[in-house]
């Protein structure tokens, strides 16, 4: 199959990229605004030359039997600065895609959303059956990621007739993300690497994290299936609460922590104590996570640990 990665400077798109490496039927195509970049981190992973790289300027005259679409933004921070512009830059390479799939019907469309497509009520999990909550009269800059996300699979659902999938990603973890992001986990991390006392909140809340190997699976699951319409929320075997977390770092990489009012993170997309989903319909294409949250954390951060010390 030909695949059209879309955003391959994307972290996530990267270590799906890696993982598709394995696969000599996957035939990747690379787009990204900074073509210099995919070609110098291919060269770091030992993929130098395997696939071809372009600009967005070139894209729309390959055949493609997929699209997966990673433009977007990677962590808080980069959520923060990017503001309303958000909006039209998940827009405009929705756009590119849409376009594309309208003149090749056959070809498979699968669009990175997020978990913030629900909106900004999180007190508890998501499920089938949860409503978007977007407060309309009352838009804040924290709200403008998750409206991009929510109005571009409204469009998509418009679009019945094409296979299209949306993945909602809620957490997603990986050794190779950025250890500076503002993250609780990448937080834990640089505490643990830093040999430094974590100040956090005390703060009831809980995650669900989905690491590659199982993301990789999800993507798999979604390609090698007949071709629908559909939107899928991400999910690990189970979540894990912040307390149960912090306890696990502790014992397995000797995290120093102290419980306060400090607050971990930045919080770009609003409080969400309950940031995960209980709707399993990614079933019905296959998915079957092999790990649960805690297992696929230590994986991940046993790796990082490894590299530090190498």
């Amino acid at each position: 199959m030909h695949i059209g990665i879309l955003g391959a400077t994307s972290q996530i798109a990267k270590d799906l990229i890696v993982s598709f490496s394995a696969d000599e039927a996957k035939h990747l195509h690379l787009f990204a605004r900074r073509p210099n970049d995919v070609t110098k981190w291919l060269n770091d992973v030992g993929l130098a030359g395997r696939y071809q790289i372009d600009d967005f300027s070139v894209f729309g005259t390959q055949e493609f039997g997929a699209i997966l679409n990673f433009v977007g933004v990677g962590n808080p921070a980069q959520t923060a600065a990017m503001g309303a512009s958000i909006l039209d830059v998940t827009m405009q390479y929705d756009d590119l895609a849409l376009n594309y799939i309208r003149e090749h019907s056959a070809c498979r469309y699968i669009f990175l959303s997020s978990g913030a497509a629900y909106g900004s009520s999180f007190d508890e999990p998501v499920d089938a059956d949860t409503k978007a909550l977007i407060a309309i009269n009352n838009l804040q800059p924290q709200n403008l990621y998750a409206v991009a996300k929510l109005y571009a699979e409204c469009r998509h659902r418009s679009l019945a007739h094409l296979p299209i999938v949306d993945i909602r990603v809620f957490n997603y973890f990986s050794h190779t993300q950025d250890m500076e992001a503002r993250f609780l986990i990448t937080d834990i991390v640089r505490a643990i690497r830093d040999k430094t006392v974590l100040m956090t909140s005390a703060d009831y809340i809980v995650r669900d994290f989905i690491g590659p190997d199982d993301f990789h699976q999800l993507v798999n699951a979604i390609l090698t299936s007949p071709a629908t319409n559909d939107v899928v929320d991400c999910y690990s075997k189970a979540p894990i609460d912040k307390l149960t977390l912090l306890s696990a770092m502790q014992l397995q990489f000797g995290l120093q922590y102290e419980l306060g009012q400090a607050t971990t993170g930045v919080n770009a997309t609003g409080s969400k104590p309950h940031y995960y989903s209980l709707n399993r319909h990614a079933e019905n294409f296959g998915y079957v996570p092999a790990l649960n949250s805690i297992q696929g954390l230590v994986i991940e951060l046993i790796e990082i640990f490894q590299e530090i010390r190498q």
